[in-house]
């Protein structure tokens, strides 16, 4: 066999979210793009916030133009979203802290390996975004799942029984991806004892790390609540693939709690990783975000979307939770086997991906980062996908 065994692993195990829009791709050239409904990829088609264009053109005509910089990233970048993490998340940061690196899943990936020895637990709430189980695997660890709290809410008392001798930190993602669940400052103050607890029975600290690259896209009036201030032990990543609408250009970065046991040699492990792994990020892309820090897309947008959805839904008789946030929906298969539910769909014309592709069968996602257009025209095909098997 001339790939790695993981490698081949992996691929066999290769994501139904692609696997679906790689389906949508055919379908469309089949019977046109707008008549096939795609809901598979959560891929923002908002604009990025006026400011943007304008400041890449800047940066593009005064920067300093390309070339290397100190793998954690341009200062003047780091400096700015230390600058605005210590707002948002309420503690004193500084540069030394933050890394940018290319993307959520760079910073995660860099989290990791910077914390895991081979063989440590990594413990993550199910259902889950699928590439967390390749991160922790490639990071020498393994995942392990507990399952959500009513409304796919966080329940630390499941991860408290979830945790043993080899557990070394817990990745929780809010809001949240398939769910759109938001977790509250109960939840996560009520994870935060459990880990101090586990600490004292294992003897070993036990990290908490935040995927956060839907922070700012909640609905509402939900105020996402600050990890660092919750627990000192924490790292929170993020991306703005989705709050500034600049998927592809792969820019984010990954924070450490200055007050985590061992900060100052985490934070030096997690350069090393960096700079293995990735080198830098995107160096134009840097100085543009630097200025860019608190800038979000038109959220309104996205609720009217999550509204349009949910009542079209609801008026065809699915279940769901309503989302607090992020683009997606997660309503209940009415089938006990999602994947033939999906199916079905499918010959609606409508690409969902199974819930079982995240760790929550039973259940489908629907990303709503769609036209209006295209969540208009898939409802009767929702509603006669739920007469054929009502």
């Amino acid at each position: 066999m001339p790939a790695a065994k993981r490698m081949v692993a992996m691929i066999e195990n290769s994501s139904f979210i692609r696997k679906m829009f790689e389906e949508g791709t055919k379908l469309k050239a089949q019977y046109g793009q707008d008549n096939v409904y795609d809901f598979s990829i959560g891929n923002p088609d908002v604009p990025p916030p006026p400011e943007f264009k304008k400041t890449l053109l800047d940066v593009i005509e005064n920067g300093p133009g390309h070339g290397y910089m100190p793998n954690p990233g341009w200062p003047a970048a780091r400096t700015a979203v230390a600058e605005y993490l210590a707002k948002e998340q309420g503690v004193a940061m500084s540069m030394d802290y933050v890394m940018m690196t290319p993307g959520a899943s760079a910073g995660l990936n860099v989290v990791l390996k910077a914390i895991l020895n081979p063989g440590e637990e990594v413990i993550t709430v199910a259902p889950y975004f699928v590439e967390y189980g390749n991160y922790v695997e490639v990071a020498g660890g393994v995942l392990k799942t507990v399952p959500a709290g009513p409304d796919f809410g966080l329940d630390p008392q499941a991860v408290g029984a979830a945790v043993t001798a080899k557990t070394r930190a817990v990745l929780i993602n809010s809001p949240h991806n398939p769910t759109g669940a938001v977790y509250t400052k109960e939840q996560l103050d009520g994870l935060a004892g459990v880990l101090e607890e586990a600490k004292e029975k294992f003897g070993q600290r036990i990290y908490l790390i935040s995927d956060e690259p839907y922070r700012k896209i909640v609905y509402d009036g939900i105020v996402v609540p600050s990890v660092f201030q919750a627990y000192d032990h924490s790292f929170v990543v993020n991306s703005h693939s989705k709050d500034l609408s600049l998927a592809g250009e792969r820019i984010g970065f990954a924070a450490l709690n200055p007050k985590a046991d061992d900060a100052a040699e985490i934070a030096a492990s997690m350069v090393i990783a960096l700079r293995i792994y990735y080198v830098n990020a995107p160096s134009l892309m840097q100085l543009t975000v630097a200025r860019l820090q608190g800038a979000v897309v038109d959220v309104s947008l996205y609720q009217k979307r999550r509204d349009m959805i949910c009542q079209g839904l609801a008026e065809a008789g699915y279940e769901f939770t309503t989302p607090g946030g992020a683009f997606y929906l997660f309503p209940k298969s009415p089938l006990a086997d999602d994947v033939a539910f999906v199916n079905i769909l499918k010959e609606e014309r409508i690409l969902v991906v199974p819930g079982s592709g995240f760790g929550g069968p039973g259940y489908f996602r629907i990303s709503y980062a769609v036209p209006d257009k295209t969540i208009e025209n898939s409802l009767p095909g929702f509603k006669r996908a739920m007469e054929k098997v009502g």
